[in-house]
């Protein structure tokens, strides 16, 4: 076989059946691109000027509480509207637009202005677990939702101007375009195979190794085989389950513990709060069972070799297909040693 440590190759996503070009041998070429600042300094446990620090007031005139604990609001600019009547436009079948109504929260994790995910206490990282559950059942029973989206972005670089830690929430009425891909894929699995897709990709890893960077009794981190980023991370769920809504208190505590163990390794390998984007994958909350699901998540840093060198997706990879030079095996060697 061709040794995937030095010669081109592509590798196949089975969640989105689309190939990831990988060139390894590329890692030698010296690197004069775009060199990023530092770190600012840490924050103050409270900022005034925070629009998210408990007792301020919110761009949108609101004024948070005295919060102690997670808070939760409906995002003052929410890119969807409950009150959004569902309707349809077509013409000669070229031209195709559907309104699309839906639900937009804000989820603060802490009080504290100055902390991340992986600074936070694990009983506190518990209560944001708990609210996320909370929150998914909610949204999902409200009859326009079919889909909740929990999702974080963290750092300037990701478009997130606020530090302090927060996610978000949005539900809308259609299937985004990612779900609805790695529904298909996880779907047809099961038709042609019986099982489950991320079962038996489980199993795979965790006799591999060779990509495996964190795991406890409810949830595993590997840096999945057709990664594109040069860090991505997929957390799974040890145990089959379809979404948050069935982890017992057991797998709560777990996937705090295994998303602050993710978290604190980027943050050391980088020597720098690392920006991601982050976000779960699960059923659809449109009433069906979904047994094609299995409960996972997806961090995407844009960090590639050291915390001043970033790497988007441009060129090739946008106009042909998705590229990387560093190969999984190498990223989750490099996340297990810090």
């Amino acid at each position: 076989m061709f040794d995937w440590r030095q010669d081109p190759h592509r590798r196949f996503n089975p969640l989105t059946r689309e190939w990831v070009l990988v060139s390894p041998q590329r890692t030698a070429r010296p690197w004069q691109g775009q060199i990023e600042a530092g770190d600012p300094a840490r924050p103050a446990a409270y900022d005034p000027e925070c629009y998210l620090c408990p007792g301020n007031a919110r761009a949108g005139g609101a004024r948070n509480p005295p919060y102690t604990s997670t808070f939760v609001f409906d995002n003052d600019f929410a890119s969807l509207q409950p009150a959004t009547a569902l309707d349809r436009f077509e013409q000669d079948g070229l031209l195709l637009a559907e309104t699309e109504p839906g639900i937009c929260r804000v989820v603060c994790f802490s009080p504290r202005h100055d902390l991340t995910f992986a600074a936070m206490e694990p009983a506190d990282l518990r209560k944001v677990v708990d609210t996320w559950v909370e929150q998914w059942g909610e949204l999902g029973r409200h009859p326009l939702i079919h889909y909740v989206q929990i999702f974080e972005n963290r750092g300037a670089m990701m478009g997130a101007s606020n530090p302090h830690p927060h996610c978000q929430i949005w539900a809308g009425h259609s299937l985004p375009n990612e779900v609805a891909a790695e529904q298909a894929s996880q779907k047809a699995w099961r038709e042609e195979r019986g099982r489950c897709l991320l079962c038996e990709y489980l199993k795979v890893e965790r006799a591999a190794g060779s990509r495996l960077v964190e795991e406890n009794e409810a949830f595993l981190t590997v840096v999945p085989f057709w990664a594109v980023w040069p860090f991505e991370t997929l957390v799974i769920a040890r145990r089959h389950m379809t979404a948050i809504d069935a982890l017992t208190s057991a797998e709560r505590d777990g996937l705090a513990d295994i998303l602050k163990r993710t978290t604190a390794r980027y943050d050391r390998l980088f020597q720098v709060s690392f920006p991601y984007s982050f976000g779960f994958h699960q059923r659809p909350s449109d009433g069906a069972a979904h047994d094609e699901w299995h409960l996972h998540a997806h961090f995407y840093p844009p960090l590639l070799r050291s915390a001043q060198v970033r790497k988007f997706l441009v060129g090739y990879e946008m106009l042909a297909t998705p590229q990387r030079d560093f190969t999984p095996e190498a990223a989750a060697e490099r996340l297990r040693e810090v």
